[in-house]
């Protein structure tokens, strides 16, 4: 998956939103997305501005060897394009589908012919806006399918990586022949990043697992992985859904919460390595299933 920032002479702003994104990318250690940039009316061969040359520098980013390049045909065929304006963006409108263009931020002004803290301004704002960036081209861009069989090694390898009593390849490849097994793999360009289990019983949907690796928490994944079990036990026609989550864990407890999830009770003891109580959460179908009918 590529990136590309726009400007319209690709010698400070969407340069310096490229070696931003590189850094944010190298530091979540993800290497499955290309950060470039581009420019709308641009010679090609410039060099990167000295002011954006120098606030990169005192980030300890190098911007020395930056050649700025033509926005061409070519280059629209793949990936995913921020504008630094408005304008940019209604410049490619008509070559790109929405979901492969968008703003970064609110829009970022032009530094150039400005002050040294003009662009240490500009370089600011471009690495407030660029998380927002990161999350959306990974959440739009990651499907939730079916476990398979091909899933199993890699979700294996993330249950090992996120639980200190991670289930085992075996269990899971015994799940595929359960009936009554839901379990769903988040899959960014080919390759596992997150998963959910759930398990349906006479009715109810129990959710045994979330997890996504590290690299890729924070980044809409979790969200998707519950909506997409929430609307299947709903189709099922089951009456509610349920999870453990460790007391400990607010901040999962916050994101179940914010899908309807409430708590209902605890396990204690429930957990090991290290023990924990488990706090019981529920979310009701029947009453959404009957509203979506009416409608």
């Amino acid at each position: 998956m590529k990136v590309t920032f726009i400007c319209s002479g690709n010698t400070c702003r969407s340069p310096m939103a490229k070696v931003l994104f590189r850094k944010l990318l190298q530091d979540r250690k993800i290497d499955a997305i290309e950060a470039d940039s581009a420019g709308l009316a641009c010679y090609a061969g410039e060099e990167a501005s000295p002011h954006a040359v120098e606030v990169m520098r005192e980030r300890g980013l190098d911007l020395r060897d930056h050649r700025s390049r033509p926005c061409s045909a070519y280059l629209l065929q793949e990936g995913v394009f921020v504008g630094m304006t408005e304008a940019h963006c209604r410049v490619l409108q008509p070559y790109l589908p929405p979901e492969r263009l968008m703003l970064l931020g609110d829009g970022i002004p032009d530094p150039y012919g400005g002050s040294l803290e003009d662009y240490r301004d500009c370089a600011e704002r471009i690495e407030q806006a660029l998380p927002a960036v990161l999350r959306r081209v990974v959440s739009e861009n990651t499907k939730i399918v079916p476990m398979t069989a091909e899933h199993i090694e890699a979700i294996a390898a993330l249950e090992a990586e996120c639980f200190s009593t991670p289930w085992s390849k075996q269990s899971l490849e015994e799940e595929m022949t359960n009936e009554a097994a839901h379990f769903l793999t988040a899959v960014f360009e080919n390759r596992v990043v997150g998963y959910l289990g759930a398990l349906e019983i006479s009715g109810e949907s129990d959710i045994t697992n979330v997890a996504v690796l590290p690299a890729y928490r924070r980044l809409g994944l979790a969200d998707k992985l519950l909506e997409t079990a929430v609307n299947e036990a709903k189709a099922r026609g089951d009456e509610w859904i349920t999870l453990e989550v460790r007391e400990s864990n607010k901040a999962a407890q916050a994101l179940y919460q914010k899908h309807g999830f409430a708590p209902i009770g605890e396990r204690k003891n429930f957990y090991t390595k290290p023990a924990e109580n488990a706090v019981l959460m529920r979310k009701e179908l029947k009453e959404n299933q009957d509203e979506t009918v009416s409608h």
